[in-house]
């Protein structure tokens, strides 16, 4: 099931803000025991049939938006300006395909460009091309037939089209939105294998929104949940195709990430420490990270209430942010592994000495 799952969270639509979905798809593959709550936010609450307000919480979080584009304008010639939804290199965006969602839920394709080379001369065909300076066409001839054929206006929600691709040699899969519909994937499953085991503690599951636009659903979900500890599942940036041995923090084949600190937060070492003795008991793989730069769910989730321990667990992904991406399917499979054994050995008295 798990391929299929990541299959159908990766081929799903949903820029931030236009989350709607993935969330469908998170509820269609949902056990049946869960209760299931949505907000406004198209947050999704998953919470199990014990749920008992006076016990603690520990939250499992993956979030449900990915990184895409926005209609800007219509220009009299036809072509779309457009905007950029979370991180992009400008590099990346031209030349791709892409799906716009009008208003009537219709998809539409078209391609990112910008002044061919035949139109520019000198050093102009050398310069790296800003996002400012692309259009997406969708072969209209005029702004008419692209606002009144195809549907399409101001504010239309945009990402790249991309193929999903199982490489069963090794097991390496091809994709776009794997940062962060993994931790999709990855909270629908803990979430199923989970229904009904033993608990001295709600266990509550979330496919969280806006992350890519800095961290929004997270603020929510954790004013709602109010965990008491918290389990964050991302698509982390693999470095081993500009790292090699020992520098490398985030490699394809060698076990989830569990960050030290990132940007938005700083772990706590005793979570940490409990969490790394599990792996290394069942000799689950693992990587080790101190990232310079970046951010999760985590920065939010960590500071709410009066401070929430949360542990971070990426699956290395090459390429994220941007319409193809690739990893490892054991990464993800060691991931979901050790979050399962986190569940497991955590009791109440563990949670509070933290």
């Amino acid at each position: 099931m798990s391929i299929e799952l990541i299959r159908k969270f990766s081929e799903g639509f949903g820029v931030s803000g236009f989350e709607d979905e993935i969330v469908d798809i998170g509820k269609e593959n949902l056990d049946k025991k869960l209760i299931l709550e949505e907000d406004r936010m198209r947050n999704l609450f998953i919470r199990r049939e014990d749920h008992d307000e006076s016990k603690l919480t520990v939250l499992v979080d993956g979030h449900s938006d990915e990184v895409g584009f926005l209609v800007q304008s219509i220009l009299d010639n036809g072509l779309i300006k457009f905007i950029t939804i979370g991180g992009w290199l400008s590099q990346v965006v031209l030349g791709q395909r892409v799906v716009i969602k009008n208003r009537n839920g219709k998809k539409v394709k078209g391609v990112i460009s910008s002044t061919p080379p035949h139109f520019l001369s000198g050093d102009k065909k050398n310069k790296v091309i800003d996002v400012d300076d692309m259009y997406i066409d969708v072969g209209s001839l005029n702004r008419d037939e692209t606002m009144n054929t195809f549907g399409i206006n101001i504010g239309d929600p945009i990402i790249p089209l991309s193929e999903f691709i199982h490489n069963d040699c090794n097991d390496t899969i091809m994709g776009k939105a794997f940062d962060d519909r993994l931790g999709c994937s990855a909270v629908v499953e803990i979430m199923n294998s989970n229904v009904s085991r033993k608990l001295d503690y709600n266990l509550v599951g979330s496919l969280s929104t806006q992350e890519e636009a800095g961290l929004r659903g997270a603020r929510i979900v954790a004013n709602k949940v109010k965990p008491d500890l918290a389990i964050i599942f991302e698509g982390t940036p693999a470095d081993d195709v500009i790292k090699s041995g020992s520098q490398s923090q985030a490699s394809l084949g060698k076990g989830p990430q569990l960050r030290h600190r990132d940007n938005s937060m700083i772990a706590n070492p005793r979570l940490m420490r409990f969490v790394i003795d599990l792996a290394d008991a069942l000799d689950i793989k693992y990587q080790e990270a101190v990232r310079q730069g970046g951010g999760t769910n985590a920065g939010a989730i960590h500071l709410s209430n009066e401070g929430v321990p949360t542990v971070v667990i990426g699956v290395p992904v090459r390429y994220i942010h941007s319409p193809q991406g690739i990893f490892k399917y054991e990464d993800y499979e060691n991931a979901i592994r050790l979050a399962n054994k986190i569940i497991e050995s955590l009791n109440s008295d563990i949670i509070k000495k933290f």
